[in-house]
């Protein structure tokens, strides 16, 4: 047997998540294993907004909370895994997993990483960068000389929107909420950056393109959505990746209602979950990849050593704690 450690919910979240809402747990792992069956120690975790929402519907109190990992096979009796391989699955907050099944247990393709760290295979080189990629190219449609908005512009997704959209010809506007984020999207070649706990909203985007914005992705959703509307061009192109103000809300805000903006502009408004396009993957990871190595992608990571800042990790998502990808490392 091997001791796993594993974080469950210790309650239904219930307005802003809390460190207590999780309980930290011990199972024993069976190590006797079968032909096809191997065992994995986790080195890297990740912890994403979307896990405050899929929690509702999946998870109930006691159960291990949903995630990606980077894990170490470290006994084997598959051929394919052998002892030392690494392997990228949806193995939730848990320190060690026995895989019987990698349909059922979502044991996903590794990306070819090379020299590059293997925490990026959950970062950019992964869910959050893949949704960077299709989500802005693929329903943005991004054309040399276009002005984007993009705003949480210095997490995981955003900050690679913009630099993605800089590769493309673009001239890019991006927010975030303190100064050292906004001094890091600059030095990542945004053009026009703001706080946004700091300025008028409507009049911060009326400075930095006064003629307007041709392609919005958008983080956050609510009222800030509802502005920026306001401020697209005829025939703009809205991406909706994420609602991260909303998360940790008891009721759905009341806001104004922006479909007047989308008429009158003949906007493009679509919204998108990842997944359809995991069959293409491989082509937005290669790309990533040569973009890195070329220096026309820069990642930053922010790194909580140890599992039992999990919960640390998670809570600090919604405060603004990390600039680009909070990665949990063994």
């Amino acid at each position: 047997m091997v001791k796993s450690k594993v974080w469950t919910l210790k309650r239904k979240f219930d307005g802003k998540v809390q460190t207590s809402d999780f309980d930290l747990v011990e199972e024993e792992v069976s190590d006797d294993l079968k032909d096809g069956e191997y065992l994995i120690e986790a080195l890297h975790w990740t912890v994403d907004p979307y896990m405050r929402t899929r929690e509702v519907g999946n998870v109930e109190r006691n159960q291990c909370m949903p995630g990606e990992q980077i894990a170490k096979v470290i006994a084997s009796k598959n051929s394919s895994r052998p002892v030392g391989s690494i392997v990228r699955v949806f193995a939730g907050w848990r320190t060690h997993t026995k895989i019987i099944n990698e349909q059922e247990q979502r044991v996903g393709r590794m990306p070819e990483m090379n020299d590059l760290p293997l925490s990026l295979a959950l970062g950019t080189m992964g869910m959050p960068g893949m949704t960077a990629y299709f989500g802005f190219l693929e329903l943005c449609q991004p054309k040399k000389g276009d002005t984007v908005l993009v705003n949480g512009a210095a997490g995981a997704v955003g900050n690679l929107v913009g630099q993605i959209a800089k590769i493309k010809g673009c001239k890019v506007v991006g927010c975030a909420g303190n100064e050292d984020k906004c001094k890091w999207l600059k030095e990542l070649g945004f053009d026009e950056v703001f706080n946004y706990k700091k300025v008028d909203l409507s009049e911060a985007l009326k400075t930095a393109a006064p003629d307007g914005y041709d392609c919005f992705f958008d983080n956050i959703g609510a009222d800030f959505t509802s502005t920026a509307l306001k401020h697209m061009k005829l025939f703009g192109r809205v991406s909706i990746c994420g609602q991260i103000s909303m998360y940790n809300d008891k009721e759905p805000p009341r806001g104004v209602y922006p479909f007047m903006d989308i008429l009158a502009k003949q906007l493009k408004v679509e919204g998108f979950l990842v997944s359809r396009w995991y069959p293409r993957w491989a082509e937005g990871e290669k790309d990533m990849a040569q973009w890195i190595r070329e220096g026309k992608i820069k990642y930053k990571e922010t790194i909580y050593k140890g599992f039992e800042n999990m919960p640390t990790a998670f809570v600090g998502l919604f405060d603004g704690a990390n600039t680009g990808k909070a990665i949990i490392s063994s």
